[in-house]
């Protein structure tokens, strides 16, 4: 596929980030001393990627605005677009030495996401979509499952850590959904759980308290993909919420039903 402008940036810019990560991940394998010692190290390849993206995606478009974990928010003086970033998606994997983390990289054009890039490094799958020219993995255009019966679907979600307080609404999700369904994975990276529902690898993912570099990426990746995205309430909004439901289409009103309760 031949991408626009804006998308090419984005994908060389992940790349480059990408190559900075994978070399810090092959140190972080034999950093597993102290938590304190990886956990600092994981922060500076953390932060030395948003810097190389940061400098690819403003070097490339200096007027767009910018919204990224580590950095903040900067306005832009195009106040009709920005970058939404996540440099490293996530960081417990990469800590552990778990070779599932991802780049993603998303464009809003006046308030909704025109452009997405979600990049595992350690596997080198890039999954890419922009506007109305679908969703596509590495060269291969990519479609949701077309699975239509809970029983057979496989979904993902984020499991709450440290006692937060979305563990409780999380568990009942579990005990409605996994007695009718073929299973459900946790794999630490909201990003990728995406990007795998519109390759077909899950039929859905749901979770809560997210951010919007989370998922930003996904939302347009899962829609050109053929799959449906919505906030957890209905009448919500994905990126300021931070929730999300998705799924193919088939499934997606019995899923839903079934997670909304």
């Amino acid at each position: 596929m031949v991408g626009s402008a804006n998308l090419n940036i984005m994908i060389k810019a992940a790349r480059k980030a990408g190559r900075s990560l994978v070399k810090d991940f092959r140190e972080v394998e034999n950093l597993q001393v102290s938590m304190k010692g990886a956990g600092d190290f994981v922060s500076k390849a953390d932060i030395a990627a948003e810097a190389i993206l940061k400098e690819e995606l403003l070097g490339a478009r200096p007027t767009y605005g910018w919204l990224a974990e580590e950095g903040g928010e900067i306005a832009g003086e195009d106040p009709t677009r920005r970058w939404i970033v996540d440099p490293l998606d996530g960081t417990t994997n990469f800590l552990h030495g778990l070779p599932h983390w991802a780049i993603s990289i998303a464009l809003e054009h006046k308030g909704k996401i025109v452009a997405g890039v979600i990049y595992d490094a350690a596997k080198d799958e890039m999954f890419f979509a922009e506007n109305g020219e679908g969703a596509w993995m590495n060269d291969t255009r990519i479609r949701v499952s077309g699975r239509h019966r809970m029983i057979e679907s496989i979904f993902s979600t984020g499991l709450p850590f440290g006692g937060r307080s979305d563990l409780p609404a999380t568990l009942q999700d579990l005990a409605r959904l996994m007695p009718v369904c073929a299973g459900v994975r946790r794999w630490g990276a909201a990003a990728l759980d995406m990007a795998y529902v519109a390759a077909g690898r899950y039929e859905g993912f749901w979770e809560r308290r997210l951010n919007a570099w989370d998922v930003a990426a996904g939302i347009i990746i899962v829609k050109e993909a053929g799959g449906f995205v919505q906030a957890l309430n209905p009448e919500g909004n994905v990126l300021e919420d931070g929730e999300v439901i998705c799924s193919n289409e088939p499934i997606f009103d019995q899923f839903s039903k079934v997670i909304r309760g």
